[in-house]
């Protein structure tokens, strides 16, 4: 009963496409008039899609520019931003620190600017008095402090700029490196003075002692 119900079913099925088939061939004969106005329908419809197939890539391109400005605008922001952020950073650098403005080293400088000035002084004064040197020494003394003194206000000018706001863009440890530089160079100098002062004073001490013999002799023998 089952292979009967199949074979049925299968001469159905073959029955349906028979019909199907004689249907199209009594369409497509049928369709010969109007072959035309296929064709233009046939090339309307393509048009629709190659014209949705380019509003679809202009829609892509649209959308990919928005991004692409969106991302400009970002980038352009965050380096607009740091570029902001560093102007300030190194407009900070203009300033000087309580740190810096309270260095030790500072007011050791200082002191020793004054004691490189007043000890020149101090010391030309009394070599000038002593007689024991000529014009041409005395000249030659005058260089000497006048050279010194010229390099110790420059380390006073050096350390001004350091220390004063809107002068120089330096950072609090490149501002303590500077001063300590400077501090090293106002030792050396107040150094050598006092060096030089000591070779100038024995050599005055020298001399007086040759003068006082001198004289010592000229007494003794009645010159």
């Amino acid at each position: 009963m089952e292979a009967i119900k199949v074979k049925d079913n299968r001469r159905k099925v073959k029955g349906l496409l028979i019909a199907f088939l004689g249907a199209c061939c009594l369409l497509l004969g049928s369709a010969t008039p109007v072959k035309a106005q296929d064709q233009d329908m046939e090339q309307l419809i393509l048009d629709i899609q190659k014209l949705d197939q380019f509003k679809s890539i202009l829609t892509d391109m649209e959308k990919g520019y928005a991004d692409l400005s969106a991302g400009y605008g970002v980038v352009k922001g965050i380096a607009q931003g740091n570029f902001n952020l560093h102007e300030v950073f190194l407009d900070g650098l203009y300033l000087v620190s309580p740190v810096v403005r309270q260095y030790v080293r500072v007011a050791d400088i200082l002191t020793a600017e004054e004691r490189i000035l007043s000890e020149y002084k101090t010391a030309y004064s009394r070599f000038a008095a002593s007689n024991k040197f000529n014009p041409h020494e005395l000249d030659y003394l005058l260089s000497v402090y006048n050279q010194l003194t010229k390099l110790a206000l420059q380390n006073v000018t050096n350390l001004l700029n350091v220390m004063t706001d809107s002068k120089l863009r330096m950072s609090d440890a490149e501002r303590l490196a500077a001063i300590d530089r400077i501090y090293r160079d106002t030792g050396d100098k107040l150094t050598f003075l006092e060096s030089f002062n000591r070779k100038t004073m024995m050599l005055q001490m020298q001399r007086t002692k040759e003068q006082n013999e001198n004289q010592t002799l000229k007494n003794l023998y009645g010159q």
